[in-house]
């Protein structure tokens, strides 16, 4: 059948691959950094309320959370969340994943304009992640006019969002950098720390959006296919 096309692979693996290079590079700049303690000598909970001094937003809220590596901020309660290994760890890493999270505080107090797209657009990408291969799917199955079309036109919205993830996230990175520095928190070897974890991490939102795009390829090519029978 069409979905156990073999060529499937030719779309998906080099997005596959970079998923699995991009999951290894935060894992080891993470286990690195996390063991080489900051020369301040504070943990990330005491970094966070820390820059959030230097940036204006003492209004900001801060929570440990659940899970590893599961630290957020919240901009519906103006609130980060931290994960223990980041609010209890005086390392290098903690510092470069507060410094992003509170980046992130700051885009909202400054109503950055890609941030505000992003959470204008999360119920479509709801909807249509899951929605719109259903509907291809079934489309192709039953030889449905325009539902395959409408399927990955839905689908479609998860690329849109990663793509416009990619500033987000970069950006937030780039004000990190600069708020330890304001902040006098990092040397000059401790930013090269930060920068390696932070990059690490922005190659999961590349990877994101390239296995997006390559899902809608295979789709392109699974439409071409039935137009030429």
């Amino acid at each position: 059948m069409f979905y156990f096309n073999p060529l499937y692979f030719v779309f998906a693996l080099p997005a596959l691959l970079l998923g699995m290079y991009a999951q290894y590079r935060v894992s080891s700049a993470y286990n690195r950094f996390s063991r080489e303690r900051n020369r301040a000598n504070i943990s990330g909970l005491e970094a966070a309320q820390r820059l959030l001094s230097v940036a204006g937003l003492q209004s900001v809220g801060v929570s440990e959370t659940q899970g590893q590596l599961s630290d957020h901020y919240d901009p519906r309660n103006k609130r980060l969340f931290l994960s223990s290994g980041v609010a209890r760890n005086p390392s290098v890493a903690a510092l470069g994943i507060v410094a992003h999270e509170v980046g992130h505080a700051v885009q909202d107090q400054q109503d950055y304009a890609p941030m505000k797209l992003r959470s204008a657009i999360v119920p479509a990408v709801q909807i249509g992640s899951w929605l719109g291969p259903l509907l291809f799917l079934a489309g192709l199955l039953l030889n449905l006019a325009r539902v395959p079309e409408i399927g990955l036109i839905l689908f479609s919205t998860t690329l849109v969002f990663a793509l416009v993830t990619l500033p987000v996230e970069f950006n937030a990175s780039n004000r990190a950098v600069a708020l330890l520095r304001q902040a006098g928190l990092t040397s000059a070897t401790e930013e090269r720390g930060v920068q390696s974890v932070l990059s690490a991490a922005a190659l999961t939102y590349v990877a994101a959006a390239v296995q997006a795009l390559s899902t809608i390829l295979y789709y392109l090519f699974l439409l071409g296919g039935r137009r030429r029978r």
